[in-house]
């Protein structure tokens, strides 16, 4: 662009990524009957992490509103709570649920992610709209409609996350499930292409978070809460889109000096790999077994698999060789003193450690108590972490995006344990068949350890055939997780 048009005052058209999304989750149809059967387990799965992290008080005391007595009646609610909430809030709220534990479902490519976060905006503006229909006599949304929402962001996350990496110039990626849940919520809303635009357009505006959070030395809890900090925010673009009529910034993206990609991105252009569609959907990874950044599932798994050869021999071992992935090596490769939780869940080191000794890794090994246990750290110094290069390539590879890890204990008197290799968890989707049983049972269980036993029954009841969950609305839905 030249000088003189740095200094026009002349609008451009749209930025062609503000563009596209807006067709796409304006016009698309999604014909998928496997992304619809994925995101029907994604949304339970999802549900079930949410109950399972009101088990945390530092999670817990994030759900109200945002000062006290700001309560909405015949708000937005926040599943296993009573709370009614205005829907940005509630979309905090679901957003922290969801994303506590790091429990919840998996994109990894260029840049990494939970797309099932922005479920904190969709449900809570799903919500509040279906009850509010209620009230006044019209439609609300079924759970199938929410469903194709979800796929559609999904989708927008996956499909930016695949080529372009938002953590190599610093940024977390919780930008995308801002971006992603704008356009989506800017639907819900009524939105037309305009408004989904303009919406969009403010999403690149905020620029990015900082990674920082999720990095030694200052690795703490706000990466339990970013994702739903992302989700009500995108939630206030899409209302001031659609019921303000904000202006929207057409070359938000592109503007020279000022845009985001001058600004944030190296002065580059975004790039994508292919065009929306469900494929994100259908290959989403799923964390079923461990609540592990999932970089590091496969090396638990092998772990688990080696407990029963080391358990009995800590104090013989002289080695611990983990290999990994490139990204692997760079986000959860960690040393020295860890200082909270969410260091610990961010730590391959630590993730295999505690299955090695106790044939377990649950949320609460990540707690104090558990990491108090000498013998943890004294395993962590004793390993070496180094990346695979085939398991890199296997990990960018669009046909197989496999997350290898392989695990090997040597002892001091020269023997060693088999080298266990896992190229991809019970989550992904080579091993549905395998892993959608077992995350049923993660949901059964987590909502039975939090409602009371006749709304487990109805929810067991509603949810036990698609057809009858798909055509139920939401807010009936939803009601069911309330107290």
């Amino acid at each position: 662009m030249s000088a003189h048009d740095i200094r026009s005052a002349v609008r451009p058209d749209p930025d062609q990524p503000l563009v596209d999304i807006a067709d796409y989750v304006a016009d698309y149809r999604i014909d998928s009957k496997e992304a619809y059967d994925t995101a029907r387990y994604m949304l339970l799965d999802s549900l079930g992490t949410a109950m399972l992290a009101m088990k945390f008080p530092e999670c817990v005391k994030h759900l109200g509103p945002l000062v006290p007595g700001a309560n909405l009646t015949g708000g937005a609610r926040v599943p296993g709570t009573s709370h009614e909430l205005d829907p940005a809030q509630a979309a905090f709220a679901i957003g922290t649920q969801i994303r506590w534990l790091d429990f919840n479902d998996t994109w990894l490519a260029a840049e990494w992610g939970h797309p099932s976060d922005n479920l904190g905006a969709i449900l809570a503006v799903g919500d509040y709209l279906s009850r509010k229909a209620e009230h006044e006599g019209g439609t609300p949304f079924t759970v199938r409609d929410v469903l194709g929402f979800a796929i559609k962001a999904h989708e927008i996350q996956g499909c930016y996350a695949l080529l372009n990496s938002f953590n190599r110039v610093g940024q977390d990626h919780v930008i995308l499930v801002r971006l992603a849940s704008t356009a989506v919520a800017t639907a819900m809303f009524g939105g037309d292409k305009e408004q989904i635009t303009t919406a969009v357009s403010h999403s690149w505006i905020d620029n990015g978070a900082l990674r920082t959070y999720r990095h030694a030395p200052n690795t703490g809890p706000r990466k339990s809460w970013a994702a739903g900090d992302a989700c009500r925010r995108a939630v206030t673009h899409a209302i001031n889109a659609v019921y303000r009529g904000v202006a929207g910034y057409p070359s938000a993206l592109s503007a020279k000096t000022w845009g985001y990609y001058d600004v944030a991105f190296k002065g580059k252009a975004f790039e994508f790999e292919r065009g929306f569609g469900s494929y994100v959907m259908e290959n989403v990874l799923f964390k079923i077994s461990f609540p592990a950044e999932f970089h590091a599932q496969t090396a638990v798994e092998c772990a688990m698999q080696l407990h029963g050869a080391v358990a009995g021999r800590i104090e013989e071992i002289d080695r611990i060789v983990i290999e990994t992935q490139e990204a692997g090596c760079r986000i959860i490769d960690k040393t020295g003193p860890l200082a909270n939780y969410a260091d610990r869940d961010h730590c391959i080191q630590y993730m295999v450690a505690v299955p090695l000794l106790f044939g377990r890794l649950t949320a609460d090994d990540y707690n104090d108590e558990v990491a108090a246990d000498p013998r943890i750290d004294a395993l962590r110094g004793k390993m070496q972490v180094s990346e695979n290069p085939q398991f890199t390539k296997d990990y960018f590879d669009p046909a197989k995006r496999y997350i290898g890890n392989s695990v090997q204990v040597f002892f001091r008197d020269g023997t060693s344990t088999e080298k266990v290799s896992i190229d991809y968890p019970i989550g992904h989707r080579r091993r549905r068949e395998e892993g959608i049983p077992v995350l049923l049972k993660k949901f059964e269980a987590a909502i039975r350890g939090h409602l009371p036993a006749h709304r487990v029954k109805a929810i067991m009841e509603a949810t036990g055939t698609a057809s009858k969950l798909d055509a139920m609305p939401l807010h009936e839905f939803l009601g069911l997780f309330t107290l």
